[in-house]
């Protein structure tokens, strides 16, 4: 069983703010050894339940954050960034059998973190996709289910626990976090830990992994939301982008690796 696991950090026990998940800030070395701790539970679980073959993205900012040291012996971690427009899951193809899902957060728009955005959280406001709010986790599913590969597990806050259930309806959870303002409320690094690896082995043992594959739309209108209108001029020269009012970039496309590829350059 070959895996594939994409690691965020915002979605992670005890992170809560901006200087948490930003190299040189306060806290930012806790939230590094939380991130690393819950991968590894995460990696522990998938060995224990057959995964003969681990790839972790480390896919939170700079994708340096991960401890590579502290990486489970033929794990394959994959830091920085080539560019590619699978962002979150570069990497990924049709020789996985399935996605993981480590530390993810709400979309932007929502208030299930105080953290929570959609690919930028300095650019962009919110993204639609035909017509309703994503997360990062519907962005990368897509990805995955584009190439045949089924989302079978993820942790973070309750509200994209929820909401990447009602998309994936045998998705297996573990909800580490709930948002309230500003504030919030997470469970122990420890239990953060145990129930990633209690996740984990279910969404790998109980039933077949295909039960988790999405079948995509056959169309989409992505609508990119800028907080500047500044941003939203400069890309909506993209090729296929028309801008729709001050604030707002649409791209529209029959292939969801195309709209992948628009958000690799416009967010």
């Amino acid at each position: 069983m070959k895996l594939f696991i994409s690691a965020d950090i915002e979605g992670c026990a005890g992170v809560t703010a901006k200087p948490s998940v930003t190299i040189g800030g306060h806290d930012y070395s806790a939230s590094r050894e939380q991130m690393t701790r819950e991968v590894v539970a995460a990696c522990e679980a998938a060995r224990e339940a057959g995964a003969t073959e681990i790839h972790v993205k480390d896919a939170h900012g700079s994708g340096l954050n991960i401890y590579p040291e502290r990486m489970p012996k033929g794990v394959i971690l994959l830091r920085d960034w080539s560019g590619d427009p699978r962002n979150m899951v570069d990497g990924l193809d049709e020789s996985f059998d399935a996605v993981l899902y480590i530390g993810y957060h709400s979309k932007g728009g929502s208030e299930g973190n105080s953290l929570a955005h959609s690919m930028s959280s300095v650019k962009l406001h919110s993204i639609r996709v035909n017509g309703e709010p994503v997360s990062e986790f519907y962005l990368h599913n897509n990805l995955a289910s584009y190439y045949g590969v089924p989302s079978v597990m993820l942790s973070g806050d309750r509200e994209v626990c929820e909401e990447s259930r009602r998309l994936v309806p045998g998705l297996k959870t573990a909800v580490i976090k709930e948002g309230r303002g500003a504030l919030m409320a997470s469970v122990s690094s420890e239990t953060a830990c145990d129930r990633i690896r209690e996740a984990v082995t279910a969404a790998l043992t109980q039933g077949p992994l295909d039960r988790c594959l999405m079948t995509l739309p056959e169309h989409f209108t992505v609508d990119l939301v800028y907080k500047w209108h500044q941003d939203a001029h400069v890309y909506s020269f993209y090729p296929g982008c028309q801008k729709i009012d001050p604030y707002t970039v649409r791209f529209e496309s029959t292939d969801w690796y195309e709209v992948a590829r628009c958000l690799a350059f416009t967010t």
